[in-house]
């Protein structure tokens, strides 16, 4: 076949439209699918910031659940925590870096891993869980902001016990500042997390400089070791224990994601997008700055575990005791006086703040990655505002259920991190077997056994996070499927093009009521000839006919594809090939309107219908007639009627 020719004619698509004041406000928002191709990129010591208000963030609750779930034993359990970091998680999201430069993440790898619905089914679960993911960052960070505000001395008279009634306005706040229109700032990630870190260091480094002058304190907490038996106990009890710290690795997919916003500088400068190889310099600053926030995230977990547990009593970290949530603001506020004490809590709550606006954020550019290409989402969810005030609703329902408690979240928090990390070393392992890297694919299967393990450990002990990521994921699928339903009356084509410079100018010759439009299965001239004659018996027709033969694509679980036709010249008839089609009479239905044909003849199988509308849905075959007649009918709906229709004979087979 020679150069492909586009279709010079473009088909108008239906608009999203809204008749009252609210809906033309709701219409004014940001269209999604146009706004995660623009992006500015920055050097990787800047962009590590917006890794950091997920990643860093997490010491605002992390030191007080490690003591809640490990006690003594915190210390070692975050100690495995940091080593299936630096062994584990960053390796594996090293991989990902290399495969998933566009900041796609292990869904798009684990995507094109697979085929068809298989692929689909599977990514629509892992979005449950990231939707779980990040609706928990927005829901525990505001939760735990509102924990340190009603225990600063300063606001607690002003605030009293309102934890639930603060976490929603701040929730609120968030939602109002996304309907308004927000734009994740590198400016204001390390305006944030920098201070943030460093009076976390300040804070740590007073409560090390505590143990320093009363040794007694590290006496005791080895005498609480020995008790729970020997160091093979203690080892295994930290083990056991380590699931339950899982959170503390939430900021390796943001980490990813961010990567289109990373500047690759020399290297990249002659890249191009479309050569399918990665930008080595983007790739190089990503691992930069996942190593760098990695070490960062380590030194100060390890410290804040080893510092909260040596210095915090037992009952000020259980809940609901003052140190619940807030270990680290519990030590600033004992030993460095109550106004540093309330800059950090300002500080914690800035960041926690800002934690839930980048899981926000997340979200509003995850979604129109995958559904909108599936067919998946309504309309509206390609616009920002419509799904900003989804997510409110889901955030307050999710805080109502848990009272906003941060450890009652934590679980289910825990479950969408591990989900997706996860996901992200099944796939490296994947893509490094196929690549005959036989060794690293082995140490990647390996750790991804150890999130296995981890995972499965985290949903026994705590079964809450398994069952909202199976709610999320079970919402998002009927979502879909009726999305998905609704929208399969588009045409379902994204562009169209000739073979060759032949079937281009022979489409010429059939545009505007000039031929008979035939579907026909069958692609042999003795059946084309058979069918002619029993249209022209029964209606009487004269004029040349199109045979029209729709090859479908392989892969139909897409929702829409470009076409390729090909024409031919038959005698006084035309027969034309299209290739890579979606669906049968989606198909139909485009070509027809192409070249508006004096009438269109198609049979009807008579079939059951339940059984052809599941294969229409899923395979794009089913009662083809009926289901063109259909498509038709609401297409012309909406378009001016500027023309005579063609006619639609439906012939029974």
């Amino acid at each position: 076949m020679g150069r492909l020719i586009p279709v010079s004619k473009e088909l108008p698509q239906p608009s999203l439209q809204f008749r009252s004041a609210f809906g033309r406000w709701i219409a004014r928002g940001e269209a999604l699918e146009e706004s995660a191709h623009h992006t500015v990129t920055h050097p990787w010591y800047k962009v590590i910031w917006l890794t950091g208000v997920d990643y860093f963030s997490t010491l605002g609750y992390q030191p007080g659940i490690a003591l809640l779930a490990a006690g003594a034993v915190a210390p070692l359990a975050t100690a495995i925590l940091v080593l299936v970091t630096l062994l584990g998680a960053l390796p594996v999201y090293s991989q990902v870096a290399e495969r998933s430069f566009a900041g796609q993440g292990s869904i798009a790898m684990l995507e094109n891993l697979l085929l068809g619905w298989k692929s689909k089914l599977l990514v629509l679960t892992l979005l449950g869980f990231a939707a779980t993911d990040f609706v928990i960052t927005m829901t525990l960070s505001a939760a735990d902001a509102a924990k340190h505000a009603v225990e600063n001395p300063f606001l607690r008279p002003h605030l009293g016990d309102h934890q639930i009634l603060i976490t929603l306005g701040l929730l609120t706040a968030l939602t109002l500042v996304f309907l308004k229109g927000f734009k994740e700032a590198i400016g204001v990630a390390s305006a944030a997390s920098v201070p943030y870190l460093l009076l976390n260091v300040v804070v740590l480094a007073r409560g090390a400089y505590e143990v320093f002058l009363h040794p007694a304190l590290l006496h005791d907490w080895r005498v609480a070791l020995s008790m729970k038996g020997d160091m093979g106990m203690v080892m295994a009890g930290a083990l056991l224990v380590f699931p339950k710290l899982a959170l503390g690795l939430s900021g390796f997919e943001t980490g990813v994601s961010v990567m289109p916003l990373i500047d690759g500088g020399p290297r990249d400068a002659d890249y191009h997008q479309r050569s399918g190889t990665p930008p080595a310099g983007r790739v190089g600053n990503t691992k930069r700055l996942l190593v760098t926030a990695a070490l960062i995230m380590s030194v100060m977990l390890v410290a804040s575990s080893m510092v909260t547990t040596l210095l915090i009593p037992e009952s000020a970290y259980r809940i609901g005791g003052p140190a619940s949530g807030r270990a680290i603001a519990f030590l600033a506020h004992k030993y460095l006086g109550p106004v540093f004490g309330s800059i950090y809590d300002v500080s914690t709550i800035l960041i926690l703040s800002l934690a839930g606006a980048s899981a926000m954020a997340g979200l509003l550019h995850l979604i129109p990655r995958y559904l909108p290409r599936f067919g998946m989402a309504p309309e509206w969810m390609t616009l920002s505002r419509p799904l900003v005030l989804v997510l409110f609703g889901i955030n307050v329902v999710v805080t109502l259920v848990f009272r906003a408690d941060v450890e009652a979240q934590s679980g289910a928090y825990a479950t969408g991190v591990l989900v997706l990390i996860l996901s992200a070393a099944c796939a490296a392992t994947l893509d490094l077997w196929k690549e005959a890297r036989k060794p690293l694919a082995i140490y990647t299967g390996a750790v991804a056994l150890v999130f296995a393990y981890t995972l499965v450990d985290n949903c026994i002990e705590r079964p809450d996070g398994l069952i909202i990521g199976s709610v999320f994921t079970l919402l998002l699928m009927m979502v879909s499927a009726l999305s998905r339903s609704k929208r399969s009356f588009e045409f379902r084509v994204t562009k169209s093009y000739f073979s060759n410079s032949e079937s281009a100018r022979l489409a010429s010759e059939l545009v505007d009521k000039k031929v008979h439009l035939v579907p026909i299965r069958n692609d042999t001239a003795t059946a084309r000839t058979r069918k002619q004659a029993e249209i022209v018996k029964h209606y009487k027709v004269h004029g040349p006919f199109l045979f029209v033969h729709i090859h479908l694509a392989d892969n139909r679980s897409e929702f829409s594809a470009p076409l390729e036709f090909r024409i031919e010249r038959e005698g006084e008839n035309f027969v034309a090939h299209a290739y890579g089609a979606t669906a049968l009479a989606n198909t139909i239905a485009y070509i027809s309107e192409l070249i508006d044909p004096i009438s269109i003849f198609i049979g009807l199988t008579r079939e059951n219908l339940m059984q052809q509308a599941s294969r229409y849905l899923f395979f794009g075959e089913g009662e083809t007639g009926l289901m063109v007649y259909t498509i038709l009918l609401s297409y012309w709906e909406w378009t001016p009627e500027d023309d005579v229709r063609p006619l639609i004979f439906l012939m029974s087979d």
